[in-house]
């Protein structure tokens, strides 16, 4: 059975897909690609059909990530085959939440950072749209740091699943 993994932010360009790509990553090294799914979207549309953001993409590349990624939207008909929902930040996890069609769908989004160890203070990952190469490391940075806790996690829920 097949764990399915959405990362969320807000147009689906910067901090979803470099989630989504170091995550990818993440699975594969454990050898769980045959189990775990992985993709992204935005909670708005604005960039539905276009490439990650460029500096998205360098910052990826720079640190051997693969990319390959088309902006979309998030809909809340995917809750129902989705296991979890990662939100990039508070106000993407408020959003999803108030999109979802049931209180059990509610429970499934999360907070990246919320995986990391220790668990930070704030648990957003800034948005490093409209600042320089600097954020999207610093976005790097945090994305990679939480991931290792949410792999962890991701094992734990499939270790009760029939393969």
């Amino acid at each position: 059975m097949t764990y399915r993994v959405c990362f969320v932010c807000t147009g689906n360009i910067c901090r979803s897909p470099m989630a989504e790509s170091v995550f990818r990553a993440r699975v594969e090294e454990a050898g769980l690609e045959d189990r775990v799914e992985i993709d992204s979207a935005g909670t708005g549309g604005w960039h539905e059909g276009e490439a990650a953001d460029p500096r998205t993409v360098s910052v990826l590349d720079e640190h051997g990530y693969r990319t390959g990624h088309v902006a979309r939207q998030f809909q809340p008909s995917w809750f129902a085959r989705l296991d979890l929902v990662v939100a990039l930040d508070t106000g993407h996890l408020k959003a999803l939440r108030r999109l979802a069609p049931t209180e059990e769908d509610a429970r499934k989004v999360r907070l990246l950072r919320s995986y990391a160890q220790p668990t930070p203070d704030d648990l957003d990952v800034p948005d490093p749209y409209y600042g320089g190469p600097e954020g999207f490391q610093e976005c790097l940075e945090m994305v990679e740091e939480a991931s290792t806790g949410l792999l962890a996690s991701v094992r734990e829920q499939l270790e009760g699943r029939i393969a």
